[in-house]
């Protein structure tokens, strides 16, 4: 099978279409030049890595969280908590446990 050709003696070319071989942009066209993205304003600069960094006490608030969470529903299975065994103990230690994950994703 033989490729097709496009264009030809004896073919019609598209409207606007050239000849072939290499084109030549005008100097005056921008399209297609590379700017930097400082220059343009879509650039945004790196945040600085001391700007990153979590506080000192938020990395003993995430073990804090987990540890009473744990603590919480532990205890109330060892029906040491006041009102002996309650479903509230345990949805209350789950939830703790739950935000004690959620701000072990934001440290940093």
């Amino acid at each position: 099978m033989a490729p097709k050709e496009r264009s030809g003696p004896g073919r019609a070319q598209r409207k606007g279409a050239s000849a072939g071989g290499r084109t030549t942009v005008s100097t005056k066209s921008r399209i297609g030049r590379y700017t930097a993205p400082e220059s343009s304003g879509k650039y945004t600069p790196p945040i600085p890595k001391d700007v990153r960094r979590s506080p000192r006490w938020f990395g003993v608030a995430v073990l804090g969280a987990l540890i009473l969470g744990v603590l919480l529903i532990l205890l109330n299975y060892l029906t040491v908590l006041p009102g002996s065994v309650s479903a509230w103990y345990l949805v209350a230690g789950l939830v703790v446990i739950f935000f004690g994950f959620v701000m072990a994703t934001r440290y940093r």
